[in-house]
């Protein structure tokens, strides 16, 4: 068996798309409307309201939520003119969908124009077991989720679904809703927000989600942050660890790392340690944040970026890529 701490070779007992059987299971229980789980639908279905300031989707008896968590947070910011939901229908209204080739082959980009909430893009990986996807879009129109289906009959399936932390999830519950994933995974320590959607492999510090795709935890930004790396892409699906700044053609001229990005509060010396710990270990030259991918950002460039952060008083301002 793998060490947790180095992951290798894919191990069945750790490996969410590996489990054949459970794959078969779920084919049939879709398909012949079985439920083997008793306790199965315990929860109300309530229906879906998006914050319009961060686009957070909670779920709510009407007439909808009060306050977002997510803004009421201090990692974000409040809404200067009070909070504002909108439902499903409202949403679907408001945005059209687009996808493109991401910079990488392989991976896939879906968004929605114009902007709503944080604006988050949701990143489609082919592997050999199937489509991973990981961060969600602000929402799925129709003609987006027929992408997705399309893709996913071509690709073997669409049996995984993650998220580095909450300001990327997007529209998860929605695709779990539309496309039923037989993994939905977020790290344990993050649980607080997924009150949206159901997740099915709470991750601990490292998970294997898919041949070459690993989940680490990093914590920092939240205490269940975790970071995807492809090693066979060589990219590194950093979440909010990292703020990339662009130029106007952009291209990536400076990085840092935040606790808080609007309040600029910075990481502490000990969640930069525990950060470099892991990210350290990883061969990356490429990172996909929740709203763009960016190559040229290479592990050595975030190593020296903690380094020099840790030689300090903690900052959480931008750092030239030149001086890195």
């Amino acid at each position: 068996m793998s060490s947790p701490d180095v992951p290798g070779a894919i191990d069945r007992a750790t490996d969410p798309a590996a489990d054949d059987g459970a794959r078969h299971v779920s084919s049939q229980a879709r398909q012949g409307g079985v439920d083997t789980n008793p306790y199965r639908g315990l929860l109300p279905d309530l229906p879906a309201y998006a914050c319009t300031n961060c686009g957070h989707w909670q779920r709510w008896p009407a007439p909808g939520p009060v306050v977002c968590p997510v803004c009421a947070d201090v990692r974000n910011a409040l809404p200067e003119h009070g909070f504002e939901f909108v439902t499903d229908k409202q949403a679907d209204e408001l945005v059209t969908g687009f996808w493109r080739p991401a910079p990488v082959d392989g991976v896939t980009e879906f968004g929605t124009e114009p902007r709503f909430g944080l604006d988050s893009r949701g990143w489609v990986i082919e592997t050999d077991t199937g489509l991973v996807g990981f961060e969600c879009a602000p929402w799925y129109t129709a003609d987006m989720l027929a992408e997705l289906r399309r893709m996913a009959a071509e690709r073997g399936g669409f049996p995984v679904l993650a998220s580095s932390h909450v300001h990327g999830y997007g529209a998860l519950w929605q695709l779990q809703q539309e496309l039923e994933p037989r993994v939905v995974c977020v790290n344990v320590h993050d649980l607080v927000w997924t009150k949206a959607f159901r997740v099915t492999w709470p991750a601990d510090d490292v998970l294997t989600l898919a041949p070459d795709l690993t989940l680490h935890r990093t914590g920092g930004h939240f205490p269940g942050h975790s970071v995807l790396h492809d090693s066979r892409r060589g990219i590194l699906f950093c979440g909010d660890s990292l703020k990339v700044d662009l130029s106007p053609d952009g291209d990536p001229v400076a990085l840092s790392a935040h606790k808080a990005f609007h309040a600029q509060i910075p990481l502490s010396h000990g969640e930069l340690r525990e950060m470099l710990a892991v990210v350290a270990e990883l061969d990356f030259e490429v990172v996909a944040t929740p709203f763009e991918m960016v190559p040229g950002i290479t592990t050595d460039h975030v190593v020296h970026l903690v380094q020099r952060l840790l030689s300090g008083p903690p900052d959480a301002a931008p750092v030239p890529l030149a001086e890195l």
